[in-house]
């Protein structure tokens, strides 16, 4: 698959503040993570606001449809049509049940106000992932190292979480946003816009790996999740029964491995 270098497009603002430092208050200007709220429509019908950056909104859209289970395949989603005045947006759709969805919604603890929609199919995800891929020890290091140099919208500001989908060579996608899981939505909806898959890649995140987090990437059969932050018990629980290697800590050449731990070598 070819590179999917993008501009970053987070949003930034600055702001005037106070500042006090050793005793010492001055006026000065900060910047910021810009936050808009987000309305998705299926059909001519609410499905749900979401909290989000305001760049690589279609990668968003796309994502956020296919890793809660809404579309089980991208090209069931027909169009994609931003409103960024009134920050709407209206999606068409083939072949699914998202009107049954739309007051269906747990809201999760993801910044940014994550949100997860869940069916009587979701069981189907329990069952543990089927998965060859293997990778090195020290290939995830290099990722991460990768990973966090890419990391311009929290350099800029602190408040911003990242997420890629990267081979054992390199990171093949790089997304940015307030909310940890917009950021894995955005670089899943990116594969999918170029008709990539995931069978072969890692998650990298920077973000607390939770139990939704871990469903997502089921969805979409991304058998190792890594983060430099820690995960949840729930998460360890789920990536146990779903086949799924979680690492967590993954810091220089440090990681802790919660399961699955035979596919890093």
């Amino acid at each position: 698959m070819a590179d999917m270098e993008h501009a970053n497009a987070f949003g930034l603002e600055s702001v005037a503040i106070t500042r006090i430092k050793d005793g010492t208050r001055e006026q000065a200007d900060d910047v910021v993570a810009r936050e808009v709220p987000l309305t998705l429509n299926v059909g001519g019908r609410e499905l749900v606001t979401l909290q989000c950056s305001p760049g690589d909104l279609e990668d968003f859209v796309r994502g956020f449809l296919f890793s809660s289970g809404i579309v089980k395949d991208a090209a069931q989603v027909t169009t994609i049509t931003l409103d960024q005045q009134r920050w709407s947006c209206d999606v068409g759709i083939t072949g699914s049940d998202a009107g049954d969805l739309a007051f269906k919604r747990l809201y999760t603890s993801g910044c940014g106000r994550g949100a997860l929609f869940y069916n009587p199919l979701d069981i189907m995800y329990r069952t543990p992932l089927v998965s060859g891929l293997r990778m090195k020890a020290a290939a995830i290091s290099t990722l991460m190292r990768e990973f966090l140099q890419r990391s311009e919208g929290f350099a800029a500001t602190g408040g911003v979480h990242g997420a890629a989908l990267a081979t054992e060579e390199a990171l093949v996608v790089f997304r940015e946003d307030i909310g940890r899981h917009n950021a894995i939505d955005k670089a899943v909806g990116a594969v999918l816009a170029h008709g990539g898959t995931f069978d072969d890649k890692v998650l990298v995140s920077s973000g607390r790996t939770s139990s939704e987090v871990i469903f997502k990437a089921r969805r979409c059969g991304i058998a190792i999740v890594a983060s430099k932050s820690a995960p949840t018990d729930q998460a360890v629980k789920l990536a146990r029964d779903m086949g799924i290697t979680v690492i967590g800590f993954a810091r220089g050449t440090r990681m802790n491995i919660y399961s699955v731990d035979e596919r890093i070598l």
